[in-house]
């Protein structure tokens, strides 16, 4: 017998059409939706399938709903979510209320994004890496800048707790006795920068993403650091 497990995920009550329609830019396909006696929306991707129930006095800001997508191309699912965001918004967005986020390679071993939609449920999509897998344990690194990039990714993207992060990440960059590698300091400034638009700090998040476009890198450590370096146009753009 084949079990499945279908996440129930809720929403404003009547956000439910704007949720569907960011699910529908996605690439889903909606199965059922009613919007009385009481709002309800199932939308599929394949194997993916989400179940959204309406409700009345619910805060998408307080959402901390979420669910995990396992892929085996978390890279080419990342490029067509934000090429049917672009297409259905005008835009990619990248902040605030729908949003989709920087692909990253986890200290974890996890190639991952996250897409949160218009009443704050949070889609997690990843792909395990080489070296990765659910048998190893999720600790940060021990390393100085590594284990910082590991934890201020981890209260800005898991916890949302954006000051958290950025008092990581102004510490470690405040050291003397230790410096990061320039591949680290551009992720450590882009993700700052990144940080700082979230709390609406527009001129801080300038200067932190106008260092990090500064730093000099080489083909290898640009590699390292593509992923910011793709963060870091997107968010300069």
């Amino acid at each position: 017998m084949t079990e499945k497990t279908i996440p129930l995920l809720p929403c404003r009550r009547e956000l439910i059409q704007s949720v569907v329609d960011f699910y529908t830019a996605l690439g889903f396909e909606t199965t059922h939706l009613q919007k009385s006696p009481y709002a309800y929306a199932v939308v599929e991707r394949g194997a993916v399938e989400l179940h959204l129930y309406g409700m009345k006095d619910y805060d998408p800001a307080t959402s901390h709903s979420s669910c995990y997508v396992l892929t085996e191309d978390v890279d080419g699912l990342h490029a067509a979510f934000r090429s049917g965001l672009k297409a259905a918004y005008g835009r990619i967005p990248t902040r605030g209320l729908p949003r989709i986020g920087p692909l990253k390679d986890m200290s974890y071993g996890v190639r991952q994004f996250l897409a949160t939609d218009p009443t704050g449920n949070t889609i997690r999509v990843g792909q395990v890496i080489s070296g990765g897998g659910e048998e190893e344990p999720a600790t940060a690194p021990k390393e100085t800048f590594a284990r910082a990039l590991h934890m201020a990714d981890l209260f800005a993207d898991s916890k949302q707790d954006y000051p958290g992060a950025a008092k990581i990440i102004d510490r470690v960059l405040k050291l003397e006795d230790e410096q990061p590698t320039p591949a680290q300091r551009v992720q450590l400034l882009v993700l700052r920068g990144d940080i700082a638009q979230r709390l609406g700090d527009e001129e801080g998040a300038r200067g932190w993403l106008e260092e990090a476009a500064a730093v000099q890198l080489s083909t290898v450590e640009r590699e390292t650091a593509h992923d910011a370096l793709a963060r870091l146009s997107d968010l300069r753009g």
